[in-house]
């Protein structure tokens, strides 16, 4: 029982210092910030130097750590961006936020989507349906029900005019315009990156475009869209959905990152929040796995 005793002593201890490591770590790459809670029974959050000057009053519901100089805040229900000094540097206007990659704000207003960096720059406008991370360090983005692709800067790469993108793997793209499906491939390297002039694509020796068709039988000397690509789609969609489900049961909390990974409340929530985040990323009208029986089912009806 005293062996016992002491294991589970040394545990905590252990675990104290992890925390404590953790949380000096995070402060000193944040320019030497804290979160700290109001006094008054609501329980709200703000920004205190570590010398414990208020930089920013306890009133916000949440404040998500983004990067290494900015937090995302929450103010009622809307949503904004406020960096390590407490200035507001994107306006508590949006209804809908995410953080992606650890050091982007995706900030939604209602159907449409914007994208800022930590410094509270504009990769992306607010005119946007959908952003999505894609391989090889690119955004794919949706417009009036049309797919585009551009890289982290903004940058566009493939306008938005398609009707499917998607990456059965790191190095490949197939993309669906008018109902055509074509296929690139990056012959060298693992992770496909296009390049800014793809309009040349056919003529980089780094690529190989090819044209496929969706229906197997027919697929004589030509690549085809099978069911697994269909399957891939769905699959796809996991990594986004478990993302936005740990943002918003663990670290959409207003308080430090670390202690709130040791309170086990959120996992009971985990699954459904999960199911409910992994429909949304996968449904959309021109794009998912039932896709093409959707357009075929239009083409009967015609």
């Amino acid at each position: 029982m005293k062996k016992f005793l002491l294991v589970i002593s040394l545990i905590l201890v252990c675990q104290n210092m992890v925390l404590a490591e953790t949380r000096q770590a995070s402060v000193a790459e944040n320019a030497c910030v804290k979160v700290f809670r109001g006094e008054d029974k609501e329980g709200l959050f703000g920004l205190k130097s570590c010398d414990d000057t208020v930089l920013a009053e306890p009133e916000y519901k949440k404040m998500i750590l983004l990067g290494t100089s900015a937090f995302i805040v929450q103010k009622k229900n809307k949503f904004g961006l406020m960096n390590n000094h407490g200035d507001i540097i994107v306006p508590v206007k949006y209804t809908h936020a995410e953080r992606m990659l650890g050091k982007y704000f995706k900030a939604g207003k209602g159907s449409k989507y914007a994208l800022y960096d930590e410094t509270g720059r504009v990769i992306l406008p607010q005119e946007y349906s959908s952003i999505d991370l894609l391989f090889g360090g690119m955004l794919l983005t949706c417009k009036d029900f049309k797919y585009g692709v551009v890289d982290m800067e903004g940058n566009t790469i493939l306008e938005n005019k398609f009707d499917d993108i998607y990456m059965p793997q790191a190095n490949m793209m197939r993309i669906n315009y008018n109902g055509q499906w074509y296929e690139i491939e990056q012959v060298r390297g693992e992770t496909l990156t296009l390049p800014q002039d793809v309009q040349n694509i056919k003529g980089n020796e780094n690529f190989k475009v090819s044209e496929i068709i969706a229906k197997p039988g027919t697929a004589t000397g030509y690549y085809s869209v099978t069911f697994t690509d269909y399957l891939l789609k769905i699959f796809s969609s996991i990594s986004p959905a478990h993302e936005k489900t740990i943002d918003e049961l663990m670290l959409s909390q207003g308080a430090d990152t670390v202690s709130i990974f040791f309170k086990l409340g959120w996992i009971p929530k985990y699954p459904f929040v999960y199911a409910r985040n992994y429909f949304n990323t996968v449904r959309t009208p021109n794009n998912g796995p039932l896709s093409e029986v959707k357009y075929e089912l239009k083409r009967r009806l015609q």
